[in-house]
C-alpha cells in the first residue's frame, strides 16, 4: 500500500511555492498529497497538464492556512469540497478528503473525512486513486500501480455504483483505456458501461463533448471507438463512425507531430461529415465558433483535393480560407486516401510560413476615381479581385487600377 521513496518528485513539480504548501498544511495539523492524473502520469513517465492535490483539512481550514501564509484562494464553483490556491499565476486545485454517504431517502451526501482510503474509495478508477507526498512516498490503496503497469483499467469497487454516481465516468473509462489499456478490457466495467449508458442523457453535452474530444486525441482512439460502438455506448450521442480505419492510419503517420486544431481534424477524419451533417454535429456537440467554422469548411464539397497539389493552389486556399484550414484540409485529404507523400509534413510546415496574399485595392481607391455608388464599388472590387486571383495574386495595385476603365 505504501511505497517509500518510490517516485521522483521532480516528475510532479519542482516549484518551491507549491512544495511550500506541504509545510503550510502540516503547520495547521494536516496532511497534503498529490493525487490523480499527475501521480498516474508521473508513474508512466508521461507529461501531465493537471496538478491536483488533496488534504485531510476541511476547505475552511485549508483556506485559513493559505491566507495565513499569504496565498490567495478562490472557490471552484459547485465543487464544494475543493478550493483553488493561486500560485505564480496558476490555480492549483486542492480538494478535501470526503466520502459519499447515502441518507434515508437514498440521496448521496458528502461527508468530510481524514481517512485517505475512504477518499480513494469514491474515486473512479484504481489508476486514478494513487497519492504521493512531497518526499516521493506513494500511497496506493487499490493496486493502482500494478494495474497501471499491466495496462489494466478497472473501476474501484462496483463499476455500476461508480457510474451511477457520475455517468460521465463511462466515457472517462474509455479515455483511460485508450491511453493506458494493454490487456483486454475489464468485463465488469464494459458490462456496466453498456447497461447504464442511457444515464449519459443526464450529463450536460459540454461535458460529453469534452470527453469525446479527449478520447479522439489519444493515439489509440480507434481501439476505444471500436469498443464503444460494439457495445452501443455512443448511440445516444453520435451515429457510428464509419472511418475508424482512416483515423488509425492517420495516427500512425502523425505520431509525434504537433497538429493545429487536432481535435477537429481527427473528428472530421473519423466521421467525414457532409456540410449538413457537419452543421448538425457542431450544434449537437456545442462546438465553439472556431471549431464549427473549421468543420464546416472541411465539409465544403466545392473545395477539391486537386487544389492542394500545387503551390498556387495552396496559396488560393490560404487566401480564401486561411492557413489553419489549408493545413487541416491537407491532413484530412490524405487520411481519406489512406496514403501520404514522403514530404507531407514538410508541406504542412511550409504552409505556416506562406504569407497570406493581401488584395491591394480598397473601396476608397475606387471612390478616389469617381465611383460613388456602393453597389457598383462592390461589383468592381469583385471583378478586380477575380482577375488578381486568376493572375496568381501577381498584379500590383497600379496594374489593377490600369484595368479599371476596361472593367467599368
Amino acid at each position: 500500500m505504501i511505497r517509500s521513496n518510490y517516485l521522483n518528485i521532480d516528475k510532479l513539480t519542482n516549484d518551491p511555492d507549491i512544495l511550500r504548501l506541504f509545510d503550510i498544511v502540516a503547520g495547521h495539523g494536516g496532511v497534503l498529497r498529490f493525487v490523480g492524473g499527475a501521480v498516474r502520469d508521473a508513474l508512466k513517465n508521461v507529461k501531465s497538464y493537471d496538478l491536483n492535490l488533496a488534504t485531510d483539512l476541511s476547505p475552511e481550514e485549508l483556506m485559513e492556512a493559505c491566507v495565513d501564509a499569504g496565498y490567495d484562494t478562490v472557490p471552484l464553483g459547485i465543487k464544494q469540497n475543493a478550493i483553488g490556491v493561486l500560485i505564480n499565476g496558476k490555480t492549483i486545485e486542492v480538494s478535501s478528503l470526503f466520502k459519499n454517504i447515502d441518507d434515508k431517502d437514498g440521496n448521496t451526501q458528502v461527508e468530510y473525512t481524514d481517512n485517505w482510503e475512504e477518499d480513494a474509495s469514491r474515486r473512479d478508477l484504481t489508476i486514478n486513486a494513487v497519492y504521493a507526498d512531497e518526499q516521493g512516498n506513494v500511497f496506493d490503496y487499490y493496486n493502482g500501480i500494478e494495474d497501471l503497469e499491466k495496462g489494466y483499467v478497472r473501476f474501484i469497487g462496483s463499476a455500476a455504483q461508480r457510474i451511477k454516481e457520475d455517468p460521465i465516468r463511462i466515457l472517462r473509462y474509455f479515455r483511460f483505456y485508450s491511453m493506458y489499456g494493454l490487456e483486454e478490457p475489464n468485463k465488469k466495467a464494459i458490462e456496466a458501461c453498456r447497461e447504464y449508458c442511457e444515464l449519459l442523457k443526464k450529463v450536460p453535452m459540454e461535458k460529453i463533448r469534452d470527453e469525446l474530444l479527449k478520447i479522439i486525441l489519444t493515439y489509440h482512439a480507434p481501439r476505444a471507438y471500436r469498443l464503444m460502438q460494439s457495445n452501443d455506448i455512443l448511440s445516444y450521442i453520435m451515429p457510428n463512425a464509419q472511418y475508424i480505419d482512416n483515423l488509425e492510419f492517420f495516427n500512425t503517420i502523425a505520431k509525434g507531430q504537433k497538429i493545429k486544431n487536432e481535435e477537429i481534424v481527427k473528428l472530421f477524419i473519423l466521421y467525414r461529415p457532409n456540410d449538413i451533417w457537419a452543421e448538425n454535429m457542431s450544434v449537437r456537440l456545442k462546438l465553439n465558433r472556431g471549431q464549427k467554422n473549421l468543420l464546416l469548411a472541411l465539409s465544403n464539397p466545392e473545395i477539391k483535393f486537386e487544389d492542394l497539389l500545387t503551390p498556387l493552389g495552396r496559396l488560393n486556399l490560404i487566401y480564401r480560407y486561411g492557413k489553419d484550414f489549408c493545413q487541416a484540409f491537407l491532413l484530412t485529404s490524405y487520411a481519406e486516401l489512406m496514403k501520404a507523400p514522403d514530404d507531407l509534413w514538410k508541406i504542412y510546415d511550409e504552409i505556416s510560413n506562406i504569407a497570406k496574399p493581401k488584395f491591394p485595392i480598397t473601396g476608397k481607391d475606387l471612390m478616389d476615381l469617381g465611383i460613388s455608388n456602393n453597389r457598383q464599388i462592390g461589383n468592381l472590387i469583385k471583378e478586380l479581385e477575380k482577375r488578381w486571383i486568376e493572375a496568381g495574386f501577381s498584379l500590383s495595385k497600379e496594374q489593377l487600377l490600369a484595368q479599371f476603365r476596361e472593367v467599368i
